[in-house]
């Protein structure tokens, strides 16, 4: 049923106590996504651990650990159907020690849902560095959730104040308030989120299930050049060697006369399409979007692995040489300066590099220039930087094609950096 509905990926972001797994857990109640009797088991076993109105936040935060410290520490995914399209909701950590795992749930999200708790006095530090980073690595749609509107009892001048905070945020890093919907909840009480609210007489928009309904569907970049990342190879007896990836942009046809590069010499690897699959059902195209399992004539199971990027012969994947990014530094133990050589994750690659530049630091909120050529650049600064990949790499630039242009910079098992690639020297 869910494969006809176009599908989106829909990350709830923000601080740490603001109610972001509780505003999930309660919508997927609400929408009888949860059944009775599985909530009333955590909810006996919330108060069980002295956790009581944590029943809602335990319908995602499944670990634990996380369970314990009433955190959410992974992503948790979560298949949900409204009535026009069908969601992944990836729940993502607002605890800062977890940012990475949040980095990667921004970066496969088309819409983000911001959660603050309208008790906050001012806004917390997650909470603007959540919205840089959604808008840094491309998430397009944002919806605003005020939530905790019980606690201050449904007052419309505490839900304005922070509304007015929340706008000057938002727009500070580059969105529209103006496209931006403001929705007072109580996610634990359940006001505002399945169903429209009669406490907040003021307010004349929709719950949160109307309004994630209003969102745009995610535009499929079927115009722009063939790109697919190999994520797996595999080698089937009776069919030969299957390569498998998601298409991130353009279209396959079978037929297609394509190239995977770097390949294993480097060279790029020439083919032909002869079959593609998804869920088990063959196909004659794929699109953006679709998880696929294809056949291609001439290419043998050594020639090609992960990390490699598939395209038409006529419009080859962009192989650097080096090239130049807009990064935000995270969470760095120290400082990065040039010479500075950890592992970036670009689309399926996980391939060394080096920087070799700073060019300039720049103001996180604004884009402006704040210094040309600093000798270092530490947490919370933005800069552009030159950078080399120690081994060929399949990058291309955010205007040429935004979906394979974005990164994640990872150092002894945290994520450091995020970025995106802005120009290029082509091999």
């Amino acid at each position: 049923m869910a494969q006809n509905k176009v599908h989106i990926n829909i990350v709830f972001i923000g601080h740490v106590d603001a109610g972001k797994s509780t505003t999930v857990g309660r919508l997927l109640y609400d929408t009888k996504n949860i059944d009775e009797q599985a909530m009333r088991k955590l909810k006996e076993k919330a108060e069980e651990l002295g956790k009581g109105g944590f029943e809602f936040a335990f319908v995602m935060d499944n670990l634990k650990e996380e369970r314990e410290r009433g955190v959410t520490i992974d992503l948790a995914h979560k298949k949900f159907e409204t009535p026009k399209y069908y969601f992944t909701i990836i729940d993502a950590p607002g605890h800062k020690d977890f940012i990475k795992n949040m980095i990667t749930g921004a970066s496969q999200a088309d819409a983000a849902v911001l959660v603050v708790a309208v008790t906050d006095e001012v806004l917390q530090p997650q909470t603007k560095e959540h919205v840089f980073l959604a808008k840094t690595l491309g998430v397009q749609q944002l919806i605003v959730v005020i939530n905790k509107m019980d606690m201050v009892k449904y007052d419309q001048a505490k839900f304005t104040k922070m509304k007015d905070l929340v706008t000057g945020l938002i727009k500070s890093v580059g969105y529209k308030p103006e496209n931006v919907p403001f929705l007072p909840l109580a996610s634990l009480v359940g006001e505002n989120v399945a169903k429209k609210s009669d406490k907040f007489p003021w307010y004349t928009g929709g719950c949160l299930l109307e309004t994630m309904d209003k969102l745009n569907p995610p535009e499929k970049p079927t115009h722009l050049p063939l790109r697919l990342p190999i994520q797996d190879v595999y080698n089937i007896t009776g069919i030969g060697v299957v390569p498998v990836g998601r298409v991130e942009s353009g279209k396959m046809k079978i037929g297609d006369k394509i190239i995977v590069v770097p390949g294993r010499e480097g060279k790029g690897v020439p083919g032909e399409v002869k079959s593609i699959e998804m869920h088990h059902e063959q196909m004659t195209e794929a699109l953006p979007g679709d998880n696929i399992g294809f056949n291609v004539r001439g290419i043998g199971k050594k020639d090609i692995a992960r990390g490699d990027v598939l395209g038409h012969i006529d419009s080859p994947p962009t192989v650097a040489t080096e090239f130049t990014a807009q990064i935000v530094v995270l969470n760095h133990p120290s400082v990065i300066t040039v010479g500075y050589t950890p592992v970036f994750h670009i689309h399926t690659a996980q391939v060394a590099c080096q920087i070799t530049e700073i060019v300039k630091k720049l103001n996180p909120a604004t884009g402006e220039v704040l210094q040309e050529h600093p000798d270092f650049i530490k947490n919370g600064d933005a800069a552009i930087v030159k950078i080399k990949p120690m081994q060929p790499l399949v990058i291309e630039r955010q205007k040429d094609i935004p979906q394979m242009a974005r990164f994640a910079v990872r150092d002894s098992g945290a994520t450091v950096a995020a970025g995106m690639c802005i120009d290029l020297v082509k091999k």
